[in-house]
């Protein structure tokens, strides 16, 4: 659908100076001074990123200096040609012959002293946390020197039920420097979704908390880490951290256990597909994927990502709300590739208020906040205004991921964070475990839009026809490799899983499952999920417009919008599920509001055949909405084949959709 074409509305520009005074302008230089072509400007850049990979990711390489070897020698190779007929994805090889460690690259930390504080840990269950880089350094020695006493080894696997704190960061790198594969799971999440991941990985050592605090609401998971150890036959150990009561376990092997030892800070440098650790598809249906991300990847991808495009150094500090169960905990903990400071945070953002993060951000002196889309706009809505309520003179960047930011979410940043921020619209994936599309610091923010494809991200717009389209809503795919595209599933040792997740529908082309608008000078708006796709007369619509419209309004505090297509050919019904503001019901009056709303700000197409009232909209722990799960459960299936509820924020929910079958 050919969407209108207006001015873009600058928010933002980079200064005059930005190219001479930025990290990646100063890449931009050593390229071309390095035998690479002259680069006038970052769109030149991009498109030399993806018409000569192998010589960008080179680049990168050398750039940062990744630690590393090829033989005892600089690698020369990043990816290896495809014979002539063979297709450009799955399956290809990157940097032969190299091995390197993520622990190391990690722990290098550039720029920064060893008594500088690396890390920072704000938690709701405890009192704060700090690790300067030498602190950090001995808890990595002193749990990798644990682990081998345990007997974990290459290629064994890790596992955390632990939260977003320094202990589960330190296991993480301390299996990493073993070559053993690092997994982890939010405590919040219900038994059957841990067993359901970790029952396919097999894990030799877990990680686990007895439990958490959500505000001023104890939660004592010590029943869940019985039941999950009891279905994983294949743990030799469970290290038990005392998080919720701070005394030491009775018995079993404490994390001050594990710890005890001094040992050597050493890595166990791999192939650079080496399997580093384990993320999972959401598990909304069936059993989740288990996506394997490799040292190599990751290293490569997130180095890129943080120090060129966030724009992060050693003079930063980093914070991204999220939990060990979200792609951006990993996204997070790699600031330390570029030298950041990280701020770890575990609890409910909304305590004691929505104001409760900005404040953070002012005492710890943050100059990156990364967030999600609905928290900006559940901001929005209530009327905080963060400038007022914290000194966020430090702040240059915010990050929003996790669903489309809408043109209002873009306003009220400026409006009411602050005016010079660079504010970065992030969409990508748990499958890359990084953005395809983002902000950069040499490209201007427009309302609503996505400043453009990131580095290395050959991105473009489907139709139908599998063709590329400009200024057209199109299937977003991938036309090139990645490095920190997925070793392969676990357990797929064909790789059919692999190829029918993603390489299904356009052979040789990574399929997403987004729908995205690419506008001609590379910017870019994502306008929901293709597989839960509206279809209205033949026209295409995007979920995201609906939302922002209906939850712009004062009467909706949340909404959910689904097509039941008419299998006969027919019409099929747009049905809307909404939220009320509190003491508010559904009438003639508030369906006329809506109705008006999606009218006048969208199209008569985007006008509800019917709409519902509902307590709540299913949500993943992540916080992205059921729209297929929910589609599934409308058209008949049962609750528990449609949707895996210990994934959910809310499982209650789903049971009011059940019971609208009859009125769908």
């Amino acid at each position: 659908m050919p969407t209108p074409k207006v001015a873009h509305e600058i928010l933002w520009e980079p200064a005059q100076d930005a190219r001479r005074t930025t990290r990646i302008g100063d890449f931009m230089d050593w390229v071309g001074a390095h035998g690479g072509p002259v680069l006038d400007d970052v769109r030149a850049l991009h498109a030399w990123s993806v018409e000569d990979v192998d010589a960008f990711w080179l680049a990168v390489w050398q750039y940062f200096d990744v630690p590393g070897d090829a033989a005892g020698s600089a690698p020369d190779v990043a990816l290896v040609p495809v014979g002539e007929g063979e297709p450009a994805m799955p399956g290809r090889t990157w940097f032969p012959g190299v091995t390197l460690n993520y622990a190391e690259a990690m722990l290098r930390m550039p720029g920064r002293a060893d008594d500088d504080v690396v890390v920072v840990s704000r938690s709701q269950s405890r009192d704060d946390v700090t690790y300067t880089a030498a602190e950090l350094r001995d808890a990595v020695a002193r749990a990798r020197t644990g682990l081998v006493r345990l007997g974990v080894g290459s290629g064994d696997r890790v596992v955390a039920y632990a939260p977003n704190v320094p202990e589960t960061l330190v296991l993480l790198l301390a299996a990493a420097s073993l070559g053993a594969v690092f997994s982890s799971c939010a405590p919040e999440f219900g038994t059957r979704s841990v067993i359901d991941r970790w029952g396919q990985i097999e894990p030799t050592v877990m990680l686990a908390v007895d439990g958490y605090r959500y505000g001023t609401k104890a939660v004592d998971r010590r029943e869940e880490v019985a039941a999950i150890e009891a279905a994983l036959p294949s743990l030799r150990a469970t290290v038990r951290l005392p998080y919720l009561d701070d005394t030491e376990p009775a018995e079993g092997l404490s994390w001050a256990d594990l710890l005890a030892e001094p040992g050597e800070l050493a890595f166990e440098r791999v192939a650079f597909d080496h399997p580093l650790y384990l993320l999972f598809s959401s598990g909304t249906t069936g059993l989740p994927k288990p996506i394997v991300h490799g040292h190599g990847g990751i290293t490569l991808e997130h180095t890129k990502s943080i120090a060129l495009e966030l724009g992060l150094g050693p003079d930063d500090v980093f914070f991204w709300f999220s939990t060990t169960g979200w792609m951006m905990w990993n996204l997070l903990v790699s600031g330390l590739l570029a030298g950041s400071t990280v701020v770890m945070y575990d609890g409910n953002l909304a305590y004691p208020d929505l104001g409760s993060l900005w404040r953070m951000s002012e005492e710890l002196g943050i100059t990156y906040f990364g967030t999600s889309a609905p928290f900006l706009l559940q901001c929005r809505k209530e009327g905080l205004v963060p400038k007022d309520v914290a000194d966020l003179s430090a702040l240059r960047g915010v990050g929003s991921t996790g669903a489309p930011l809408p043109v209002e979410g873009f306003r009220w940043v400026y409006d009411a964070v602050s005016p010079t921020v660079r504010l970065g619209s992030l969409s990508g994936g748990t499958d890359v475990c990084t953005g395809f599309v983002g902000a950069n610091p040499l490209l201007p923010v427009y309302a609503g839009e996505i400043s453009g494809p990131c580095l290395g991200v050959a991105i473009a717009a489907y139709d139908l026809a599998g063709k590329p389209v400009i200024d057209e809503l199109g299937e977003l795919v991938i036309t090139e490799p990645m490095p920190s595209m997925p070793v392969g599933f676990w357990g797929d040792d064909d790789g059919s899983r692999y190829r029918a997740a993603y390489f299904e529908d356009f052979p040789g082309v990574w399929r997403h499952g987004d729908w995205i608008t690419i506008r001609p000078d590379g910017s870019c708006t994502i306008t929901g999920r293709s597989d839960a796709t509206l279809n209205r007369g033949g026209v295409r619509l995007g979920t995201a417009e609906f939302y922002s419209v209906v939850e712009g309004l004062d009467e909706v505090t949340d909404s959910l919008v689904i097509h039941l297509e008419d299998t006969e050919g027919g019409a099929g019904e747009l049905l809307l599920f909404v939220v009320l503001a509190e003491g508010l019901e559904l009438d003639e009056t508030v369906r006329r509001t809506i109705a008006g709303a999606l009218r006048t700000q969208l199209s008569p197409r985007h006008v509800p055949d019917i709409i519902h009232q509902v307590p709540g909209v299913p949500r993943t722990l992540s916080g992205k909405k059921l729209e297929v799960p929910v589609k599934k459960i409308l058209r008949g299936a049962a609750i528990d084949d449609a949707a895996a509820r210990g994934a959910l924020q809310n499982p209650e929910t789903l049971e009011a959709y059940e019971g609208l079958r009859g009125d769908a």
